[in-house]
């Protein structure tokens, strides 16, 4: 796995009011646009996939899209670790959560921007060493925020600590491309822990990246 794939990999890392902290599914249409010439959009939307179903529970949640690189990403809060799984690789490979390579240089709030769902949205834009990051998100899909403190890989926390909630749309404008995601649909469902757990005797390593 190279280092733009690494990047791509830390950008995925998404009505009426639940009243607490959301459990459940978002699905996600992805786009991208190309930054680097030696990838098309549609590699890139193949590899990483054009559709993302995010599962939460407490402080654990899955990420699983139907991209031909690029499988499924699993946050298990007991261990602060990521794990991302590839199609190349037998190994699932984790990032420590107190890790973060990036930083953020500005936050900039600005409210009722976008509806989306039936959900009015506020936007968060972080500019970072990266790139730039906005997230459109509504407060009926709280979440509790400290349970993702130590979870700084991806600008996570720094995103949450700021929303207090899951986003409805996200845009990724980075050195190799702008992904845009955006839900197409919410679900407020029961989840098993079992959901969040990894599969058995499966093989781990700290990744690379």
């Amino acid at each position: 796995m190279n280092k733009f794939l690494a990047l791509a990999l830390i950008t995925i890392s998404t009505l009426t009011s639940f009243g607490q902290n959301f459990e459940g599914k978002i699905t996600y249409s992805n786009s991208y646009e190309s930054k680097n010439l030696q990838i098309t959009n549609q590699q890139w939307l193949s590899m990483m996939g054009n559709k993302q179903e995010f599962y939460i529970k407490n402080g654990d949640y899955k990420s699983v899209t139907n991209g031909t690189l690029m499988q499924w990403q699993l946050y298990v809060n007991a261990d602060n670790k990521i794990y991302s799984k590839m199609s190349n690789s037998e190994t699932v490979f984790w990032n420590d959560g107190l890790s973060n390579p990036d930083s953020i240089v500005n936050v900039q709030l600005n409210k009722n921007v976008i509806e989306i769902l039936g959900y009015n949205c506020d936007e968060l834009i972080l500019t970072c060493k990266s790139g730039t990051q906005k997230y459109y998100f509504n407060s009926a899909l709280m979440v509790n925020v400290k349970l993702f403190e130590n979870h700084l890989f991806g600008n996570w926390y720094d995103f949450l600590k700021e929303s207090k909630a899951l986003p409805l749309k996200i845009i990724i404008d980075n050195s190799q491309f702008t992904m845009e995601n955006i839900a197409t649909g919410v679900e407020k469902i029961k989840l098993s822990k079992k959901d969040f757990q990894l599969p058995e005797n499966v093989k781990t390593a700290k990744s690379p990246y």
